[in-house]
């Protein structure tokens, strides 16, 4: 028999989640090795909309959000929904009620690959969300669909428990396996970023700090 809704999954650590968060996601790409990028067009619904925890999976039907709500009765506080819509984008998947249980329940943010409503009652109440547009167009609630399976999201395969953060810049995932080990190289890029900000800041060109000069030469550059 098929189950449908698996409730036991395997976290990213707490620790790990809350290191993150002090972290932009272009970082994080960055010195995961340029690995985790999720589609630009999923983005946050307002200026300054953050989200970072494990991604609590949930695939829907075209057209039908009953398993989203299902998703938001069983996720744990701080997991991100991660919603997959079958491709059917312009439906209004999520609105400001379900905002309001997520926010009581201490949900932790919502990406889904298809459109929400009553943004500005949303956006208000500071709920996290991040999507690829906005629409009123009413759901059905009928069709069964599934709840902590791996699925792609954003072009990208997305296992239950993985670490999803998302910032202005857009979103990035982190393996739960691989989440300590990109952590690191994160904050060691932080620190060498920092110390680059002060050379440039005393006027040292980005050509000359990088040393691109032979990359222009080899390019075949020609200046007068």
């Amino acid at each position: 028999m098929l189950v449908h809704v698996r409730t036991e999954i395997d976290r990213v650590a707490p620790e790990l989640v809350e290191q993150f968060k002090k972290h932009a996601t272009a970082t994080i790409h960055e010195a995961s090795g340029r690995k985790g990028y999720i589609d630009y067009k999923i983005k946050p619904i307002a200026g300054g909309m953050k989200v970072c925890g494990p991604a609590f999976t949930v695939q829907c039907p075209p057209g039908d959000n009953m398993m989203l709500h299902k998703a938001l009765e069983k996720a744990r506080p701080g997991d991100v929904i991660v919603a997959i819509v079958g491709g059917a984008e312009d439906y209004g998947y999520f609105g400001d009620l379900m905002a309001t249980s997520a926010i009581a329940r201490g949900v932790g943010g919502l990406c889904i690959e298809g459109c929400i409503r009553d943004s500005a009652d949303i956006i208000a109440a500071g709920f996290p969300v991040f999507s690829k547009g906005f629409c009123i167009r009413g759901t059905a609630k009928g069709t069964l669909g599934l709840v902590n399976y791996p699925a792609v999201f954003g072009g990208i395969m997305v296992n239950p428990g993985d670490l999803i953060a998302g910032d202005d810049d857009g979103l990035v995932l982190v393996r739960r396996e691989d989440a300590a080990d990109v952590l690191k190289k994160t904050e060691e890029r932080v620190a060498k970023e920092t110390d680059k900000a002060k050379v440039l800041a005393s006027g040292v060109s980005s050509v000359e700090f990088n040393k691109f000069g032979p990359l222009f030469e080899a390019a075949g550059l020609a200046e007068e």
